[in-house]
């Protein structure tokens, strides 16, 4: 029986090739659409993680009053490790990067220091080799590195004997211990894929075992078997406030905070894929809804099939089986090439993804997304073909019979008339949200950063192993030379070093307090600034605006009273209405105060989006040659150069390496960017939902016009007879034309207004998610009136072609017809 049903199906099919290939394509859109962004939600929100029993990791962080999930001491790793009950593991990692030498070239790799806990916690085994043992992370111990697997190929060629070979890492030997598979692929916390693991007692910076420089260590955990996440938070809090009272000045305030592992992963991405997710289930709905309206018109035209079959003894379950089989045959073929649709789509949103997307690695074609496609093909072509079964089971086949088949259609017609306004309350509902992005992304791109971007890049600067460890005099020496050579570059208009903190890219805080004020007992009850080690050539290559006073100067060198420039947030919140030039600030970690010399505008360190709200805004700039000894050696291991030129980014960078490979060929330079790039990066996230919407939403728009146009021309083929007689008895064409105009007008009012209701559940939802919408209200008034101005503009169009047929109907051909 079911053998009969489809090949009557694929008959029936065959004879209507046009309506065959339309419904196919349409259900193929809408398919493939669903099966490409799903691939991603599946890789990034639904796969599990691949660690052992994923759901006992969490994330571990010191909550402090600027940050919630801040940096952790190393002191404050080791004891958070020996103290905890709940933990059966913590590990900690830090990335930073280490000049590679004699081995051709010298090049910067970037490094991860990791406790020696932190591979066996997440499962991780070695391709070779073994991974670091108990105690060979802590300081002091012998510089050992593991290494990734891509390094091992490029550098090594994947022998074995790369195991037991030393590696010269800015100027010391280390000996590999191990090679790391390419699939060890964490991202999180700053964690990324390096080419080299390192014991982060390797850490070249005297801060590290100093309680009060958490400089840029997170932790992971993994929970004892049996804990929860609330368990083990009331035990790391008993821990922390054991040490506040044992470190008052450093742990006054200090917090640990647990965060679940795969929640940190996924929580900023989440909310925009499954906005993204919902709305390209939206077009899929209207692309069945189009199905569903040309089976009705496919229905009328078979309907006095069903009657005669009806009168040879087919029952109406038959005649229901034969549709739902055409339906789903129609389905599953548009499900099939809707996968062929997806495996390019994949490729296509792959590229558009944001760089910061977790897991995107991932994301592939697996078994999961197949059958996620299998599904919703049979449910589509369940859906679509509901409504003709519906009509059958309504219809009385006798007098059809009798009728001939022509029968009056009203109950159908309403039928179609409701699709018509389903399709298009989901249409305004898809392009309000992507009007609504649109508007956040144009609103963004008009914050002033307080920086000037084009024209400014970026990039790392190495010293050669030879500079590293030498005195501060000649490090200053070096550091004054390497910036007189970049400076002379063609095209180079202004340069100038720069560590701690660079804005969009890093961060670093600076503790201090007012003078006049007693020093603070516990770093927790100090005043924060971002902190900007920087030289005298920053204010022009950044194109900063200076507001009062100076900047800093080549005269505040090692010899001249400490001096730093505020920016205007800083100066309203500490100074007021006072003029700040010539107030004294301490610094924590200086000796004796620091002048105030000149205020400049307030730059855009924390994003566009989120700048305006982050607890931490006032900036401090400090003079590079005025750093403490101890700090300017580790500029040496890697600071950040800002260059504005007249050239083009990678021109610039050219020349440059080219200058500062002429000082000294191990001197490294690394990653240029331009600050445009830096800026365009931020709003990555944004552009990409916004992209998609925009696309689904275009879509959606492209499947209503030609579901209303389908409408009201069956709706004049169906009343070409009335149309004819009103004509013939003198009625006017214009007034045909208006009247086919006002029933398409009715259905694309009346679909709007269903869609603006709609519309304001949707974009509340968008509005509760901070990296979704900026500076738009969820009922935006120009957005609102914008989409229903294209909607309602797409509707006239599809209204016009219609009503221009109806006007040309030749009555006298009507009534020979009669």
């Amino acid at each position: 029986m079911l053998w009969q049903d489809l090949r009557f199906g694929l008959r029936m099919l065959a004879k209507s090739p046009g309506f065959t290939v339309v419904a196919v394509l349409t259900l193929a859109l809408g398919i493939g659409a669903n099966t490409a962004l799903f691939s991603v939600v599946n890789a990034v929100l639904l796969n599990p993680l691949p660690y052992p029993h994923p759901e006992e990791l969490v994330t571990v962080h010191a909550s402090k009053p600027n940050f919630n999930e801040g940096a952790i001491s190393y002191p404050n790793f080791r004891d958070w490790q020996r103290d905890n009950k709940t933990l059966a593991a913590l590990a900690v990692a830090r990335g930073t990067g280490y000049s590679l030498t004699g081995m051709g070239d010298a090049e910067e790799l970037r490094a991860e220091l990791v406790s020696s806990d932190f591979f066996p916690l997440l499962g991780v085994k070695p391709i070779i080799g073994r991974l670091f043992a108990p105690g060979e992370d802590e300081i002091g111990r012998e510089p050992l590195a593991i290494i990734g697997e891509d390094f091992w190929q490029r550098k090594f060629g994947s022998r074995p004997d790369a195991v037991g070979k030393v590696l010269t890492l800015d100027g010391r030997d280390y000996t590999i211990v191990g090679v790391l598979p390419t699939n060890f692929n964490l991202t999180i916390n700053n964690f990324r894929a390096a080419d080299l693991y390192v014991p982060i007692g390797q850490f070249q910076n005297p801060a590290l075992n100093n309680r009060f420089a958490p400089l840029g260590i997170h932790g992971i955990a993994r929970l004892k078997p049996g804990v929860t996440l609330a368990q083990a938070q009331d035990d790391m809090l008993r821990v922390s406030e054991r040490l506040e009272k044992i470190y008052p000045e450093a742990d006054q305030g200090i917090r640990a905070k647990l965060v679940s592992f795969q929640f940190a992963m996924v929580r900023d991405v989440k909310p925009l894929l499954l906005i993204l997710m919902s709305a390209v289930g939206f077009v899929l709905l209207i692309a069945c809804v189009n199905i569903a309206n040309l089976l009705l018109v496919r229905s009328n035209a078979r309907a006095q099939e069903f009657a005669v079959r009806s009168a040879l003894g087919a029952g109406r379950s038959r005649l229901l089986r034969q549709l739902l089989t055409e339906s789903l045959m129609l389905s599953l073929t548009g499900g099939a090439v809707g996968l062929m649709l997806a495996a390019w789509g994949t490729q296509v949103i792959l590229h558009l993804l944001p760089r910061e997307l977790p897991r995107a690695a991932e994301v592939h074609m697996s078994g999961t997304v197949l059958g996620f496609t299998l599904l919703i093909s049979l449910a589509s072509g369940t859906l679509f073909g509901l409504m003709p079964c519906v009509k059958v089971f309504r219809q009385n086949l006798q007098d059809t019979l009798k009728d001939g088949g022509r029968g009056t259609g009203g109950v159908r017609q309403r039928a179609q008339n409701w699709l018509v306004v389903v399709q298009m309350a989901t249409t305004l509902v898809l392009l309000m949200g992507a009007g609504l992005m649109i508007r956040s992304l144009i609103k963004l791109s008009e914050v002033d950063t307080g920086f000037r971007s084009q024209g400014v890049l970026t990039f790392g600067l190495e010293a050669p192993p030879s500079m590293i460890g030498v005195g501060p005099d000649a490090t200053r020496a070096y550091l004054r030379e390497t910036n007189a050579r970049i400076a002379a570059t063609p095209g180079v208009d202004a340069v100038s070093f720069s560590w701690a903190a660079l804005p969009m890219q890093s961060d670093d805080e600076q503790l201090f307090w007012l003078d006049g004020e007693p020093k603070p007992q516990s770093q927790n009850a100090m005043h924060w600034a971002i902190r900007y080690i920087v030289e005298p050539g920053y204010l022009k290559a950044m194109g900063i605006p200076l507001l009062k006073g100076r900047f800093l100067a080549t005269s505040d060198d090692e010899h001249a009273p400490r001096a730093v420039v505020i920016d205007d947030v800083f100066a309203r919140k500490f100074f007021g209405n006072e003029d700040p030039i010539g107030k004294r600030v301490f610094l924590e970690q200086f000796d004796g105060p620091a002048t105030v010399v000149g205020v400049v505008g307030h730059v855009n360190q924390w994003g566009l989006d989120n700048d305006a709200v982050h607890p931490l805004r006032a900036e401090v700039y400090q003079a590079m040659m005025q750093m403490p000894p101890q700090q300017l050696g580790l500029v040496m291991m890697g600071m950040d150069v800002i260059v504005h030129s007249r050239y083009k980014s990678e021109t610039a960078f050219q020349s440059i390496r080219n200058e500062t490979a002429q000082m000294n060929h191990a001197q490294v330079v690394y990653n240029p960017e331009s600050m445009e790039s830096v800026i365009a990066d931020t709003l990555a996230g944004r552009r990409f939902s916004m992209i998609l919407l925009a696309v689904f939403a275009g879509t959606a728009l492209m499947l209503a016009s030609i579901g209303i146009y389908g409408v009201l021309s069956y709706l004049v083929v169906q009343h070409s007879r009335d149309i004819g007689v009103r004509m013939a008895l003198g009625a006017n064409r214009m007034a045909v034309f208006r009247w086919v105009l006002k029933r398409g007008g009715r259905l694309a009012l009346f679909g709007a207004a269903v869609g603006v209701i709609a519309a304001l559940g949707l974009t509340q939802v968008m509005a509760s998610f901070s990296t979704l919408l900026y500076g738009v209200r969820p009922y935006d008034p120009p957005t609102m009136l914008g989409v229903i101005f294209v909607l309602m503009g797409v509707a006239f169009v599809a209204c016009y072609l219609p009503a221009r047929r109806a006007m040309r109907i030749d009555p006298m051909q009507v009534l020979r017809t009669e």
